[in-house]
């Protein structure tokens, strides 16, 4: 599964935070049921935009990865969570609102890996339903 996390109307303090994201990277893999195989790899970037700073990491896990790219100016915040196997994301979104003070998402799901069916009929239902999820009326 992969779900991303667009955040809105965070807490700059909070999204700025290089050890709040470390940690939160360190911990999050185990709180949805993932299993972490690296340590966090953490970075403060400056944009071209001087209001483009932000913090951005990610963390290997067995199931794939996860990512957060944060912009504290803008109080907003960018979560990959790439999965071969699939996850209740409800907890996870509410991890990353939590651990942002975030205000409102936008979060697009994408059934994938090894539960997907591989099968083309099998799939075609699938996919059908998941372009009309992300695909604007």
């Amino acid at each position: 599964m992969h779900v991303t996390i667009d955040g809105f109307g965070g807490n700059p303090a909070q999204l700025g935070n290089l050890e709040l994201v470390r940690n939160l990277l360190d911990r999050y893999p185990d709180e949805i049921g993932m299993t972490k195989i690296s340590v966090p790899n953490v970075f403060e970037y400056a944009g071209v935009k001087p209001e483009d700073w932000g913090v951005s990491g990610f963390v290997l896990i067995a199931e794939s990865h996860i990512a957060v790219h944060t912009f504290p100016e803008h109080g907003q915040v960018w979560v990959d969570i790439f999965s071969c196997k699939g996850f209740d994301e409800i907890p996870a979104i509410d991890k990353i609102v939590d651990a942002f003070s975030l205000r409102s998402t936008r979060v697009h799901k994408l059934e994938r890996g090894l539960e997907y069916p591989h099968n083309v009929d099998a799939s075609i239902p699938l996919n059908r339903t998941e372009r009309r999820e992300v695909t604007p009326v």
